[in-house]
C-alpha cells in the first residue's frame, strides 16, 4: 500500500481537502492518505515548501506528497510530477518543491496527458482535477514520465540561506509556527561554526543558544536548534513573534560571542515551549 500526503492551504471547514481525497480514491483505494496539514496560510507557496521540506523526509521511499498551495492556479504555470530523493511530488511548477531541487539526482515532469486527469478541469481547482489524479496513478505504479515531458528548469523559490558577514552570519525569518517561533534561514552546519556561545541578534534584542525549550524561564527567549535543522528563536510558554515584533522576512543575525549577553538583557533565556498556555506580556527592559 503506498502512501500519498496532502499538503495545502484548503483550512478544513470547507469541501476541499475531501474532494481531493475523494480524487484519488475513486482512482484507487489502495493507498494509505496521510493529512500534512491543511493550514499553510493561504498563497503562502514558502511556508508550504517549508513544511514539506521538513516533513517528506520521513516518509517511506515512494510515497507521493501532493502539494497545493496554488496562487496561480489556471493561469499557464506548469502542473509538476517531481521524482526526488527516492520519493514523489505532485503539483504546481511554482517553487513549492524546491527544498528537493537541490543538487543534479532529480528528474521533473510536466503534467500534460489528458488520460491521467479528470475529464473536465475546472480552472480554480487543478489539485482535485490535476495533481491528484496523477497522484493516484503515480501510487498505482505509472511511470511519472508517462505523465508529460521532461521539464529542466522547474521553477525555483529564492530560497534564502546564511550569508557570511564580518565573521557573523546574516539571515532571515522564514516562517513563524502556530506557537509563534521563528524558523529562519540559518542552518545547523552554519551555526555550529560559530561555536556554542554564539549571540543572535533579532528585533532589536540579543539572546543565547540553548539546547531545549526547557532550558529557558517560562516567557524568556531564546535560540536554538530546532527539529527541522534550523536555527529558531522561541519564548517559552509564548510566542517570540509577539514578543520580539518578527514576521517572515525580519532580519537575523548571529556573532561570536565570549559569553551570553542574554543574562544582562533578557533575563534567563530560554525558547516557546510547546503547550496551550497564554503568551506573556513583552518582559520589561532592564534600564
Amino acid at each position: 500500500m503506498v502512501v500519498v500526503t496532502l499538503t495545502s492551504d484548503f483550512g478544513t471547514r470547507d469541501a476541499y481537502v475531501a474532494e481531493l481525497k475523494a480524487a484519488v480514491l475513486s482512482i484507487t483505494r489502495d493507498v494509505h492518505l496521510v493529512d500534512v496539514t491543511h493550514e499553510i496560510p493561504p498563497h503562502d507557496v514558502t511556508a508550504g515548501a517549508l513544511v514539506l521540506e521538513a516533513a517528506a523526509p520521513w516518509f517511506p521511499p515512494g510515497t507521493v506528497h501532493v502539494g497545493v498551495v496554488d496562487p496561480g492556479v489556471g493561469t499557464a504555470r506548469r502542473g509538476l510530477a517531481l521524482l526526488s530523493r527516492g520519493q514523489l511530488f505532485v503539483g504546481p511548477d511554482n517553487g513549492l518543491f524546491t527544498p528537493f531541487l537541490a543538487g543534479a539526482d532529480w528528474e521533473a515532469f510536466e503534467l500534460r496527458a489528458p488520460e491521467y486527469r479528470r475529464g473536465t478541469v475546472s480552472a480554480t481547482f487543478h489539485g482535485r482535477d490535476v495533481f491528484a489524479p496523477a497522484a493516484a496513478h503515480l501510487a498505482l505504479g505509472l511511470p511519472a514520465a508517462r505523465l508529460g515531458p521532461p521539464v529542466r528548469d522547474p521553477v525555483r523559490l529564492a530560497w534564502p540561506g546564511a550569508r557570511a558577514r564580518g565573521g557573523a552570519l546574516a539571515g532571515l525569518v522564514l516562517h513563524v509556527d502556530r506557537f509563534g517561533n521563528l524558523v529562519t534561514s540559518i542552518g545547523e552546519d552554519a551555526l555550529a561554526a560559530l561555536g556554542p556561545s554564539a549571540a543572535v541578534r533579532v528585533g532589536g534584542r540579543t539572546l543565547r543558544l540553548v539546547r531545549t525549550y526547557g532550558d529557558l524561564d517560562p516567557g524568556a527567549a531564546g535560540a536554538l536548534v530546532g527539529s527541522q535543522g534550523r536555527l529558531e528563536i522561541a519564548v517559552r510558554e509564548g510566542s517570540a513573534a509577539a514578543v520580539l515584533g518578527a514576521r517572515a522576512g525580519t532580519p537575523v543575525r548571529v556573532s561570536r560571542s565570549s559569553r551570553s549577553r542574554t543574562g544582562s538583557t533578557m533575563g534567563s533565556a530560554r525558547p516557546a515551549s510547546r503547550t496551550t498556555r497564554p503568551a506573556p506580556k513583552t518582559p520589561r527592559r532592564r534600564s
